[in-house]
């Protein structure tokens, strides 16, 4: 007797998928496993007197923590509050949706919001209205986006490299960190270096620790920072010896010297900290980011940022990280937007949740993509990393949505990081630094990452870092070093952007450099108020997202058939004997083929020669005593028709039909025309061996048998878009050779044997 089995098997196919990776977490407000909302939430509520604020979502001035005393202080507008927190919560929401309802209408009221209150709204909506209230409400109109550039040896050369690829795929920012700490100078160095290649107005981050990090910028090599974290819990904060005063403070610094600056925060941090009070994820980044616009920074990176993953094991966790965006923008800070840590390690989780910020767009809509592979990654993995960047390149065809990104050429690529390469090594040596071999900037050239590199380790790179920081070197420097050296297009695309510095232009709130100029909040203000009107692809735009690799039309199509055209006359004649007359005697099968057989298209998509195919039909009907006879027709091209019609001139009343991609049929006179004997309609995955069957079983047929029919087996193949787009093109050729009326024509066929 079988043994009983004890489970469905299905259950165990599914645990050998990536998402039994995955760890989901129950729902438990007590311990901040809550989302949206939790009993220790407080209500919203404000108290205003003289002007000030007394009362905070149900606490007194007198018990107001740090937090709510910063609120009270600096975000809430007391000439508003009254008007705003009196209103109705659910109204509020449907505002966001309503493109009827300004955006500048509902920023003013964001500004008179308690946390609690800003919660409250926007968990109404679902992730639709999110989304959509999202592209409304953003500060700056045209979309951008920000990569991670790091990598496993913290190594220079790999660095400018992938850099300059970086920039030139788009992004309007870069970041980096290192896997040494004392490796942060040269880092810099390298991606200053790296995104001042092809073009300038690339930002750069290079996130260490604070006060390094400062110093950093202060030399010049950085234009911007986001590393000042904030929390929703005071006990967060005096953990890292920090205040809402003190971080304000560094934003001030940052900003004083010319270097952009937004905080950090995101659902889970308080959680993973072990100070989250059992309040929820959304109260409390609300919280985190009332405070942040009482600083008086101009943007934020949120999103659950390192908290992203845990968030995502959260009922509703996903969701919960578009509201928080959804409130940052609605207080008009710039978003850059998380998407910046892999929550996941289903691929169609990942694609789920990067697909609402690409069609709604974002001011940075990831605040890190891995532009280098997972393994480079020093920040760990992003949402999306190098594996799966083209992916998303398509993702923007396909929804003719701009998510900051162009697709690059192979020969750019490597023409540009070439040129990274042998400025940063001129840089190096220019300032007694180090002197790369040619084997070390080759290897780094062609790399996809550093397994693939035979460059400087970590501890090379640290005696390069101490010597930058201890001579003081300066953005300065590197550019005299890149002009001395003759790269004098990267010393002015590198000292553009530090004379932005003097200015402050991209101060602004959602400032990013394009083509030179600033573009921003101020002169690129988001005016979305309904179909057609916001950011809109612009032909140009949407000429280069199209502008993908592996694209076909239909002179490709003929092209690559062209090349395989002289070997299959080596193979097979066609000879043309005139007009197909009907047959009489019983043995009579008929084959016929489509109007491009053996003209125009010479291989089925399985990737069979037509001669091949032909030839195992012809013999398998012999075999069996039987003529054969090949005609082609040219008043159709549809299987279905081909093999009717080929039955009907048949003696048998049995005819084979079949189209140059390899489709085919077994048909039968007296049959409708989709209701064929038998029908081979998978031809990417049709063998020879199916095609001598069906010619055995035609002639099966012919003589009177009932045949056990042919089935090619698949194993679920997606026969979808790696030869729908080809079949089409294909079937389009043939088409273009069909003339109504046109009558068949019989077609000698000499097989010469000649092996290819």
């Amino acid at each position: 007797m079988t043994p009983r089995m004890n489970r469905w098997k299905r259950f165990a196919d599914w645990d050998e998928r990536p998402l039994r990776l995955d760890k989901f977490a129950a729902e438990d407000p007590a311990n901040g496993f809550s989302a949206f909302s939790s009993p220790a939430d407080p209500k919203p509520g404000i108290g205003i007197k003289g002007g000030r604020v007394v009362s905070l979502d149900g606490v007194l001035e007198h018990d107001y923590d740090m937090i709510d005393r910063f609120i009270a202080r600096h975000h809430i507008d007391p000439e508003v509050a009254s008007e705003a927190m009196a209103l109705d919560s659910a109204t509020v929401a449907r505002w966001l949706v309503d493109m009827n309802v300004p955006r500048e209408t509902l920023v003013r009221l964001a500004h008179g919001m308690t946390p609690a209150k800003l919660a409250e709204v926007v968990s109404q909506l679902n992730a639709l209205e999110i989304a959509f209230a999202y592209s409304k409400m953003r500060a700056r109109k045209t979309p951008g986006n920000q990569a991670h550039v790091t990598n496993a040896k913290d190594d220079p050369l790999q660095l400018a490299a992938d850099a300059a690829t970086a920039v030139a795929f788009g992004f309007d920012e870069i970041e980096t960190t290192m896997r040494v700490s004392r490796n942060a100078w040269s880092n810099a160095v390298a991606c200053a270096v790296g995104g001042a290649v092809g073009r300038w107005g690339t930002l750069f981050q290079c996130s260490s620790e604070e006060a390094e990090e400062l110093r950093i910028a202060m030399a010049g090599f950085t234009s911007y920072a986001e590393t000042v974290s904030v929390y929703g819990t005071e006990k967060s904060f005096t953990d890292g010896d920090d205040t809402p005063w003190s971080k304000a403070f560094l934003a001030a610094a940052y900003a004083s010297r010319g270097v952009k600056m937004r905080c950090t925060s995101g659902a889970g941090s308080e959680l993973l900290m072990g100070f989250h009070e059992a309040k929820s994820l959304l109260y409390l980044e609300a919280r985190c980011l009332c405070l942040q616009r009482g600083m008086g920074v101009q943007g934020t990176q949120n999103g659950g940022i390192d908290g992203a993953p845990l968030t995502a094991t959260i009922p509703g966790g996903v969701r919960e990280l578009m509201a928080e965006n959804l409130i940052a923008v609605w207080l008009d800070l710039e978003c850059a937007s998380g998407n910046d840590a892999r929550s996941t390690e289903s691929e169609i989780r990942v694609g789920a949740k990067i697909l609402p910020y690409l069609i709604a767009g974002s001011d940075l809509i990831c605040s890190g993509m891995g532009s280098i592979l997972k393994y480079d990654n020093s920040f760990n993995p992003s949402l999306i990393n190098g594996e799966e960047l083209e992916d998303y390149l398509v993702l923007q065809r396909d929804f003719e949505a701009d998510g900051g990104l162009t697709p690059l050429p192979e020969s750019r690529a490597i023409e540009l990081r070439e040129r990274a390469v042998e400025a940063i090594a001129a840089v190096f040596e220019e300032l007694g630094l180090s002197t790369p071999t040619e084997d070390m900037k080759t290897s780094v050239v062609y790399a996809s990452g550093s397994d693939d590199t035979r460059s400087l380790m970590p501890r090379d790179v640290s005696f390069i870092s101490e010597a930058i920081k201890e001579r003081g070197i300066t953005v300065i420097d590197v550019v005299k070093a890149l002009a001395n050296r003759g790269f004098r297009e990267e010393a002015e695309n590198l000292l553009n952007v530090v004379k932005l510095r003097l200015s402050g232009d991209y101060l602004q709130t959602s400032a990013m450099i394009r083509n030179g100029r600033i573009v921003s909040a101020v002169n690129d203000p988001n005016d979305y108020l309904g179909p057609g009107s916001g950011y809109r692809v612009s032909e140009e735009r949407r000429l280069q997202l199209n502008d993908i690799r592996d694209v076909l039309d239909q002179k490709e199509v003929l092209r690559s058939e062209a090349l395989h055209e002289k070997d299959e006359a080596k193979h097979i004649r066609y000879r043309n004997l005139g007009p197909a007359a009907d047959g009489s005697a019983t043995d009579d099968v008929v084959i016929g083929i489509s109007p491009a057989f053996g003209l125009k298209l010479y291989r089925t998509t399985a990737g069979h020669r037509l001669s091949q195919v032909l030839g195992a039909m012809l013999d398998a009907i012999r075999a069996r005593g039987l003529k054969a006879r090949v005609v082609r027709f040219r008043h159709t091209a549809d299987t279905s028709f081909l093999g009717l019609s080929a039955a009907r001139l048949a003696g048998s009343g049995i005819g084979i039909g079949i189209q140059a991609k390899g489709t085919a049929v077994i048909h039968q006179r007296d049959r409708q025309p989709h209701n064929n004997l038998e029908l081979f309609s998978n031809a990417p995955i049709t063998r020879l061996e199916h095609y001598r069957a069906l010619g055995a079983n035609a002639a099966a047929y012919a003589l009177g048998e009932m045949p056990e029919p042919i089935v090619v087996p698949q194993r679920g193949e997606a026969m979808g878009s790696r030869y729908h787009a080809r079949v089409a093109l294909i079937y389009a050729i043939e088409t273009g050779l069909t003339e109504a009326g046109a009558a068949p024509e019989e077609v000698e066929i000499i097989l010469t044997g000649a092996k290819s």
